[in-house]
């Protein structure tokens, strides 16, 4: 579990940690040089890792093997709908969600803390609206989690 106590904000328990996949540790279908790594280093801060996606090439498990995640591949129509609701079943209140696409908007409404990834495919410019911190990469919202003081630093009034 990840906790921080945010001055003039609010304290978090952080459980869950939800990636999407393409655009966020993915590009066209492959996971993101190095990025196995950071998620094993993440779990080792003792929180659950869930990867979802409608998976757009096709690669998401077999990219994930090996990886500490539960992945999640579905096929819905309104996936930003589906994503919403695996989160309320996981728990709101103590999952990060972690994306970049329109289909993550429902989400970052429903997490405690959403974090948008810019990255090389850009992100939605609408789910800034709901974000809480906007990152440039994924190395970078992945380590605001390693080192907690910075969304601390980030969020405090």
């Amino acid at each position: 579990m990840i906790s921080l106590d945010i001055p003039g904000h609010r304290s978090i328990e952080i459980n869950n940690v939800v990636f999407d996949f393409n655009g966020t540790i993915a590009e066209d279908g492959i996971l993101i040089k190095d990025i196995e790594d950071k998620i094993k280093k993440l779990s080792y801060k003792d929180v659950h890792i869930f990867i979802i996606t409608s998976d757009t090439y096709g690669s998401a498990m077999k990219q994930c093997e090996g990886l500490p995640a539960e992945v999640n591949v579905f096929n819905e129509e309104d996936v930003s709908e589906y994503k919403g609701k695996i989160i309320e079943k996981i728990g709101c209140n103590s999952t990060v969600a972690i994306g970049n696409g329109r289909n993550d908007f429902e989400m970052f409404k429903k997490s405690i803390l959403a974090i948008d990834v810019i990255g090389k495919e850009g992100c939605f410019a609408k789910g800034l609206s709901e974000a809480d911190i906007v990152v440039n990469n994924i190395f970078d919202a992945i380590d605001l989690l390693l080192k907690p003081d910075r969304i601390r630093a980030t969020l405090r009034t």
